[in-house]
């Protein structure tokens, strides 16, 4: 008896530093992370806050400046996000699949303040192909600039339908009805 607790005692000690010391760790965090990530809340729409402008200028994927101003009047999804923050990549599957299912329609700024060579690097690793958008640390911006990963939905108008602290899973029916009724507004 007492071998055979000891066995189960090493073997429980070997599966913890496995999670925490090895890349079957991090697959693991990224699961749990995911596994405990719910549906964003909705705002209700008589508090709903909106945009003050949309002058902001950002840099696209090749690097190029250009001014937040081309979404007036679209359907906005913004996320924050970094490359080197666990919570980030869980999300970032889930907002991948919206924007398989919303690219077109919809406007996306996957932000982050990363240099390039490690973010494409992440990208090409993770198969991820959404819009990359750089921010300008320093410039001005028409919303809090928060620590990663935070989300907002932004209506036609400009108000914020979504405002969401950490991971999320943006691939839900609530999220897909919310901009199905924001597209035909």
């Amino acid at each position: 008896m007492t071998k055979k607790k000891t066995f189960l005692n090493v073997l429980l000690i070997l599966v913890v530093l496995a999670f925490f010391v090895t890349p079957l760790g991090h697959y693991g965090k990224i699961f749990l992370n995911r596994l405990f990530s719910f549906s964003p809340d909705v705002i209700e729409v008589s508090k709903r806050k909106q945009l003050p402008d949309y002058n902001w200028r950002l840099k696209d994927a090749d690097w190029n400046f250009f001014n937040f101003e081309a979404s007036r009047g679209r359907v906005i999804f913004i996320n924050f996000w970094a490359s080197w923050r666990l919570p980030s990549e869980a999300e970032l599957s889930s907002i991948q699949s919206l924007y398989e299912k919303y690219q077109g329609k919809i406007d996306f700024y996957i932000i982050t303040d990363e240099e390039r060579p490690p973010v494409e690097e992440f990208m090409e690793k993770q198969q991820f192909t959404f819009p990359l958008t750089y921010l300008v640390i320093g410039d001005r911006a028409p919303l809090e600039i928060p620590k990663p990963p935070y989300s907002y939905l932004i209506d036609k108008e400009g108000f914020i339908a979504i405002e969401q602290e950490g991971i999320a899973d943006w691939n839900t029916s609530k999220v897909h009805k919310l901009i199905d009724g924001l597209l035909l507004q």
